[in-house]
Formats: structure tokens, sequence, C-alpha cells
């Protein structure tokens, strides 16, 4: 019992310093004033789930792979493309099918990271599956979800502008 009693705490002190350290960067997602009429034919609860993905994706990513410490990194989302249709889409649409309803999709990303030491870098990317054979056996957000994690992995390697 005492061992127990004595491990929590150091338990409790190594969980909290072992959490400080894996703090990601601070990651900041919005979606640009334009996009925002398209966002609505989307889906409100969709594009916030969006913007959650892309926050989270990012994130996860620069802690895995230590990179862009004390950077604070701000993308908009520009341009979202579901595979299949949003449930939005279906109510305004009702001849969709959620399931033979296929397209190309995918996302566009800007925006700024601010270095621990000041410096700002461009962030520019965009992703879309390049044919509709590609994205067969796709969910809703399968090829945003490719675009994010292709944008974290850039950003992890200090690529911030797509060529």
């Amino acid at each position: 019992m005492r061992r127990i009693a004595f491990l929590a705490p150091l338990a409790a002190a190594l969980a909290v310093s072992g959490a400080a350290a894996a703090q990601p960067s601070a990651v900041v997602v919005t979606v640009s004033p334009d996009f925002a009429k398209t966002a609505q034919e989307l889906g409100e609860r969709d594009v916030q789930q969006q913007v959650s993905d892309l926050t989270r994706t990012v994130e996860r990513v620069l802690t895995q792979r230590h990179a862009l410490d004390g950077a604070r990194i701000e993308l908009v989302i520009t341009d979202l493309k579901p595979n299949r249709p949003t449930i939005q889409q279906m109510s305004d649409k009702p001849g969709l099918d959620m399931m033979r309803s296929l397209s190309i999709g995918g996302a566009a990303v800007e925006g700024t990271v601010t270095m621990a030491s000041g410096a700002v870098e461009p962030v520019k990317f965009d992703y879309y599956t390049p044919t509709l054979a590609d994205a067969r056996g796709s969910t809703t957000w399968t090829d945003a979800q490719r675009a994010y994690d292709r944008l974290a992995r850039n950003l992890a390697e200090g690529r911030y502008v797509q060529r």
C-alpha cells in the first residue's frame, strides 16, 4: 500500500512534466470569409468539424515529430470539397445519394507560421484527388483528411509553400 502511495504522486508529476514537454505549437484554424458562403452550403457542423480535424492533425504531427516548437501556426481553410454529400447538401438536394454520389474531394489552406524567433513564413497548400477513380471507397471527408495529413507533414519538414 505504501508503494502505491509513493508512486501515485511520482506518476502524476511525470505525467505533467511529460505533457508539458510534448505540448504542440500554438495552432489556430479559421475559415476564410470568401469561403464562408460555400461553407454554409456544406453545413456549419461539417465545416466546424473540419476546422477541428485540421487543428488536431497539425498538432498531432508536430508533437510527434517535435517540430516547430514555440511557433504559432495560423491556418485559414480557403476551400473544402467533400467526396460524398454532407448532411446539409442532402437536405438541400434530396436527389443526392449518400452512397452513390461521389466527387473529387480535397482542401486548400493558407496561413502563416510565426517562428519562436519572430520570423514569419507564409503557408500555402492544397490537395484534391486527381481522378474520380481515386476517390472510390471514400467517406465524406477522406480527401480533406489526406490534405490535412500532407500539410501537417510538410509543416513538420519545413516546407510551407507547396510547389
